[in-house]
């Protein structure tokens, strides 16, 4: 999410989620967005049961597992606290402490000093259950192992967006990166989330799921090999999704950090971010339906400083011979909102003008939250536009500039003023579908508890923001085929 979620106290896991919600018909996503899609009283819902919510700062946590960590500018700051309770989420049986991601956004769990997130909190835990996408082979395909021409075409050149308008509308898959503890225990400190995740958001009629995990994790020494066991659980997932379709966007959620130094720094130089990227892209290159978004919300560092070092993984990833489409965040928690400010320094709307591609096959992403100061830490929103307000600039600058962007975060929590809100943020950013290619809610997946953005089904029954993005999802009988 865009800045700031931290959050000090303890959380225990109040609930249980059984099971996943039917699949309910959609409405025609070619509708028009400016009708009123309320309806009656649609958005109402059972008071959700006594849980502790003391988040600390104005972050307030995205880590069900109650990491925190410094922020940055307009960020709140708290101690991380241990895991709650166990329990079960989204049907998989993997629970979670309870820890909604306060500083509206995934933090990923490094919950280090800077970080400018919340610990890492996603929630997940457990395999997909499906196997390997039919022809394209997820993450089979290991360093120096013969992959099949990436981009799905024959003359080995990226396939170009498809052809439908907002193609790619889904929801962040949280877990993996929960918790500050390396490598840290799965079942304890994260959790990966699973296929049947994946399987009752596309009953929805979602289609594209961004999972998060630590870098850390992944790669525990610079530049040296892939902890095996790790990366076979967010194979798991890929190849379950992408078989039956879906996308799936690979995101290091580390905020431009490794082990709390930001990338291109003495410490972590460019080729060290390059190296990590080489070696993952090398695992994906035969697979278009997964994407790469190179880091979860760079923040407080030069924005030049971010531009080189994500040059450098696009170069890794081309020369790894993956045309995969790649998202590209910029500076200060990539909000929206600040595109074209400069208060973290060069602004993104000047720096990241320069973002090279061999292959011109990326996107700018970004993020965006609707309570005062765009966090996603708190419970209100600002108005019932302020979304539309927020993105405005962005979508201005896109059209200017003859560039493509994609909304990776957004969220409003449960009440009537931000129910409105997220609805004209819905509106807004389909009405920009020339520039606009993909949407993202955050999250779900295993832990979250009451979480105010959850969008996991309580007690068998659909989150009421669910509700207000139908109208907006593809109908799950006939979703396009990307």
């Amino acid at each position: 999410m865009t800045h700031v979620r931290f959050f000090g106290a303890k959380y225990t896991l109040a609930a249980l989620f059984v099971a996943l919600a039917a699949a309910c018909s959609s409405s025609d996503p070619a509708a028009t967005f400016e009708e009123d899609i309320s309806g009656d009283e649609p958005y109402t819902t059972e008071t959700a049961p006594s849980a502790p919510d003391d988040r600390g700062g104005a972050g307030g946590g995205r880590d069900p597992y109650g990491v925190g960590g410094a922020g940055g500018a307009d960020e709140g700051k708290g101690d991380g606290s241990s895991p709650g309770t166990e329990g079960s989420s989204g049907g998989d049986g993997s629970g979670g402490g309870e820890a909604p991601k306060p500083g509206g956004g995934d933090a990923p769990g490094s919950g280090k000093p800077g970080s400018g997130k919340p610990g890492s909190g996603k929630p997940g835990s457990g395999k997909p259950g499906s196997d390997k996408p039919g022809s394209d082979k997820p993450g089979s395909d290991k360093p120096g192992s013969e992959k099949p021409k990436p981009g799905g075409g024959d003359d080995g050149k990226p396939e170009p967006l498809p052809d439908v308008p907002m193609p790619f509308r889904g929801v962040n898959l949280a877990g993996a990166e929960f918790g500050t503890a390396i490598p840290g225990k799965e079942g304890v400190d994260y959790r990966w989330p699973t296929g049947s995740h994946v399987d009752y958001y596309m009953s929805k009629g979602m289609n594209t799921f961004r999972i998060g995990f630590k870098w850390e994790r992944m790669q525990p020494t610079a530049k040296g090999a892939f902890t095996e066991s790790y990366f076979a659980k967010l194979d798991a997932v890929v190849k379950h999704a992408t078989s039956k379709g879906a996308k799936v966007i690979l995101n290091p959620h580390n905020f431009a950090r490794y082990y709390d130094e930001p990338v291109g720094s003495s410490k972590v130089p460019e080729d060290v971010f390059a190296d990590f990227w080489r070696r993952l892209a090398e695992r994906y290159a035969s697979n278009r339906h997964v994407m790469f978004n190179l880091v979860n919300e760079p923040h407080t560092m030069p924005t030049e400083q971010w531009v080189r070092a994500a040059n450098a993984a696009i170069a890794a990833i081309r020369a790894a011979g993956a045309d995969n489409l790649i998202h590209v965040p910029g500076n200060a928690w990539t909000g929206a909102h600040s595109w074209t400010s400069n208060w973290y320094g060069t602004s993104n709307a000047v720096a990241m003008l320069d973002i090279k591609d061999p292959k011109d096959n990326f996107l700018y992403e970004v993020h965006q939250y609707l309570d005062k100061d765009s966090s996603g830490s708190g419970e209100d929103c600002v108005s019932e536009t302020i979304g539309s307000e927020r993105i405005a600039s962005f979508v201005a600058w896109l059209r200017k500039h003859g560039k493509k962007g994609f909304v990776g975060e957004f969220a409003g929590a449960r009440n009537e003023r931000c129910y409105r809100a997220v609805e004209d943020m819905l509106k807004a950013m389909m009405n920009a579908s020339d520039v606009l290619v993909g949407w993202l809610w955050w999250a779900g997946g295993p832990g979250w508890g009451e979480y105010k953005f959850t969008l996991e089904p309580k007690d068998g029954k659909d989150r009421p923001q669910m509700g207000i993005l139908r109208p907006f999802l593809f109908d799950p009988s006939a979703m396009p085929t990307l």
